[in-house]
């Protein structure tokens, strides 16, 4: 039998203790970044994460990684700091690959080779501003036009190498259960 309650109070939730609303802090910065810490974490989207890091660190107009991986992650629901750290590390490639990518659009368009020593463009660029984005502005379409012919299939390898390699991994780290 239970005692009786106290006139003017409610009854106790069956449920349990509700929990506590939680404050502006959790709602806007804690609760979010906790999500992005843990969002997309199973072998395989580390593998796309990673491949995706990698090839959009790649792109061929500097600066510009940091924002296209930014995307891509929230829009495909990938772990950000892995996204952002990849493609930032693979800056020291995206610049051994710019001029090889502009090059290539040259040759592939038909257009003539433009100066690009370090030196020259700065001087350009100083000089008339208007006049070098319209001079290298199509220099760096073409070196697009190259990264997107050849992203997919660094997309492709990169992301059919490391899937085999994240599982593996997962598994061990579950004590031999099969990952997806």
């Amino acid at each position: 039998m239970t005692s009786p309650r106290p006139p003017g109070t409610t009854p106790p939730d069956p449920a349990g203790p509700s929990l506590p609303h939680p404050g502006w802090w959790q709602r806007r910065i804690a609760g979010p970044i906790r999500q992005q810490l843990t969002q997309g974490i199973t072998p395989d989207k580390i593998a796309l994460t990673l491949a995706l890091g990698c090839t959009l660190g790649i792109f061929p107009i500097l600066g510009s990684g940091f924002l296209l991986c930014g995307v891509a992650a929230w829009g495909l629901k990938l772990n950000q700091p892995i996204i952002q750290a990849t493609g930032t590390l693979t800056y020291p490639l995206q610049l051994l690959l710019l001029i090889p990518f502009y090059r290539s659009g040259e040759w592939l368009s038909g257009a003539p080779a433009i100066p690009l020593s370090i030196p020259v463009l700065i001087g350009r660029f100083f000089e008339n501003v208007p006049l070098f984005l319209r001079e290298y502005g199509m220099t760096g379409v073409r070196g697009i036009l190259v990264w997107s012919l050849t992203a997919p299939f660094v997309l492709t390898a990169l992301y059919f190498s490391l899937r085999p390699l994240l599982r593996r991994i997962a598994r061990r780290l579950q004590g031999g259960a099969p990952a997806k």
